[in-house]
C-alpha cells in the first residue's frame, strides 16, 4: 500500500481524507470535528441543522405560519441558527485546529441566505464551503466575501467548464478543490445528466481524468479533486495515489462515517446499516428534487415504486382508446381510460386502492384513503425546504412562490422524510419507513472486519483505519 501523504488544499496541508457532508442533521458538529481532529477535512451539514436551547437540548424545527410564505422564513432562521451552532461545535470538537468545512446545497430553499447567515454568524469558525444539486454560480462570490475556500460539487468535467467560465475564473484564488461525486457510486442526490443512464454506471476514472484535463485548461493542474462515492479501502484506489496523470487527489467519505461513535444517526439506523446486502441501495426517481438519489431500498421506496405503478393515463374525452369512463373524485368528473386501465382501475379499488390523484403528466395514482390525506397533508404543510418543489409545487420565485406545475403526488416531502428518520431513535420502522441514504458500497459494512461483531469506531480510529489502507 503506498503511504498517504499529507497534500496542499485550502491553503494549508491536510490528510486527502474529507468527510462527506450529509444532509439533514446526519453530518453534525460532533462528527465533522471528531473526523477533523484526525487530520482530515471534517464536514457539517449546513442543510436545515440541528440547533439547541440554552441546557443543550435539541429543539425540533416546527413550524407555525400559516403560509409557505411565512413557513418558509421560519425555516431559513432554524437554517441560520442551526449552522452556526454545529460551526461552532465543530471547531470546539477539532480543539481549534481542524479544517472545517460546511456543506450546502444550491437546490435547497434560501440557499444563499442561510450560508450568508452561517458564515456570517460563525466566522474564523468555517474554512471552506463544499456545494452541489444545481449550479451554484455565486458559490465563488460568497467564498470570497467571507474569505473562506469554496469547493463545488460536480459530476463532470463538462459541468465544472460551465461553472468556471461563467463565474469561477473571477475568483480562482478561492478554489480550494473540485469534488467529483460519481453518478452511480455516491449516496444522496446524484448528478444524472439526461444524457446518461442510472442502469448503466461508468469507470469514474476517465470522468475524473476529463474534468482534469478540463481543469489543466484553466491552468488548475495543482487543485486537487476529490473523488466521492465507492471509496472504502484505499488499498483499492492505489492507481490514483501519486499518479500524475490525475494530479492531487483527495477521497470523500460519505458512508462509512455514519458508522462511527459521533455519527448522530439512530441506534436503530446504524444497526441497519450492519445488515445491508449488495443491491439493497438503489438509485431512485421519485425524489420532489428532480434529481435521481441513492438510498436503501426499504418498505418506503417500495410503497413509492408501488404508488406509481398503480397508475394509468386519462383523457378529458373520449378520444383514440380511451373510451372507458371512470367518475373523478368527489364531484364524480367523468374522466376517459383505455378499456384495459378501467379493468385495471378495478382491481386497484377492490384492493383498498380507492383514491385516485391526478399528476402533472395527465395520469392518476391509485392510493388508500389514509395515504392520500398524508400527501395531501404534507402538500398543505409546505415549507420551502427547496427551492422548487415537484411534490408541493413551491418555487421561492416571488409574487407567486409556485413552480407552475401541477403537484405530484409521486413524490414526498423530503424535508419531514429527513427529520423523521434522524431524529426518532431506537425506532426500527422509523428507519424502514423513511428514506435513508447510503453510498452504493454501504452493504460492506457486514463483511468489513473492522466492524466485525458490532464494533462501532470513534471518528478518529476510523480516520487511523483508512490510512492503513484497509
Amino acid at each position: 500500500m503506498k503511504p498517504i501523504n499529507a497534500i496542499r488544499m485550502g491553503g494549508c496541508e491536510v490528510l486527502p481524507l474529507v468527510e462527506g457532508g450529509k444532509g439533514v442533521a446526519v453530518s453534525n458538529g460532533a462528527s465533522c470535528g471528531a473526523w477533523a481532529s484526525g487530520g482530515g477535512v471534517g464536514t457539517f451539514s449546513a442543510v436545515n441543522a440541528d440547533s439547541y436551547d440554552a441546557e443543550g437540548r435539541l429543539i425540533r424545527q416546527v413550524y407555525r405560519g400559516k403560509t409557505r410564505r411565512e413557513r418558509h422564513e421560519e425555516l431559513v432562521s432554524y437554517g441560520i441558527a442551526g449552522g452556526i451552532a454545529q460551526a461552532r461545535e465543530a471547531h470546539e470538537r477539532s480543539g481549534g485546529q481542524g479544517r472545517i468545512h460546511a456543506n450546502i446545497l444550491w437546490e435547497m430553499g434560501g440557499a444563499e441566505r442561510v450560508i450568508r447567515g452561517v458564515l456570517e454568524g460563525a466566522r474564523g469558525l468555517i474554512n471552506g464551503i463544499t456545494c452541489g444539486a444545481g449550479m451554484p454560480y455565486r458559490l465563488a462570490d460568497i467564498a470570497r466575501e467571507f474569505g473562506v475556500f469554496y469547493y463545488p460539487i460536480v459530476s463532470s468535467g463538462r459541468a465544472f467548464g460551465a461553472l468556471w467560465k461563467r463565474s469561477y475564473n473571477k475568483t480562482r484564488e478561492w478554489l480550494g478543490g473540485v469534488v467529483y461525486e460519481d453518478p452511480w457510486l455516491a449516496g444522496g442526490h446524484n448528478g444524472l445528466s439526461n444524457s446518461e443512464d442510472p442502469l448503466r454506471p461508468e469507470d469514474p476514472y476517465p470522468r475524473v481524468l476529463k474534468l482534469r484535463q478540463q481543469m489543466r485548461e484553466f491552468g488548475l493542474g495543482e487543485v486537487p479533486i476529490i473523488m466521492a462515492g465507492g471509496v472504502w479501502w484505499l488499498e483499492e484506489w492505489q492507481d490514483w495515489i501519486d499518479n500524475p496523470e490525475l494530479g492531487p487527489i483527495a477521497f470523500q467519505f460519505g458512508t462509512r462515517p455514519l458508522l462511527t461513535q459521533e455519527s448522530p444517526i439512530p441506534e436503530a439506523w446504524k444497526q441497519r446499516l450492519l445488515t445491508l446486502k449488495e443491491g439493497d441501495v438503489q438509485l431512485q426517481r421519485f425524489s420532489p428534487t428532480g434529481f435521481y438519489s441513492s438510498a436503501v431500498r426499504n418498505d418506503f421506496l417500495r410503497e413509492l415504486e408501488a404508488r406509481s405503478e398503480r397508475q394509468v393515463a386519462y383523457s378529458t374525452e373520449p378520444v383514440g382508446d380511451h373510451v372507458a369512463e371512470y367518475a373523478f373524485g368527489p364531484r364524480r368528473r367523468p374522466m376517459w381510460l383505455t378499456t384495459h386501465d378501467r379493468e385495471r382501475v378495478a382491481a386497484f379499488e377492490a384492493a383498498g386502492y380507492t383514491e385516485a390523484m391526478r399528476t402533472p403528466d395527465n395520469t392518476l395514482i391509485f392510493v388508500t384513503p389514509a395515504k392520500q390525506a398524508e400527501i395531501i397533508k404534507d402538500q398543505v404543510d409546505c415549507m420551502g425546504c427547496l427551492s422548487s418543489c415537484r411534490f408541493s409545487n413551491w418555487a421561492q420565485h416571488e409574487p407567486s412562490f409556485d413552480n407552475g406545475k401541477k403537484a405530484d403526488p409521486r413524490s414526498f416531502c423530503i424535508q419531514k422524510t429527513l427529520q423523521d428518520v434522524a431524529h426518532t431513535h431506537d425506532d426500527a420502522q422509523m428507519v424502514e419507513n423513511n428514506l435513508m441514504f447510503a453510498g452504493h458500497n454501504a452493504y460492506r459494512f457486514a463483511s468489513d472486519p473492522f466492524y466485525s461483531n458490532g464494533f462501532i469506531p470513534t471518528a478518529k480510529q476510523l480516520v487511523e483505519r483508512i490510512l492503513t489502507g484497509r
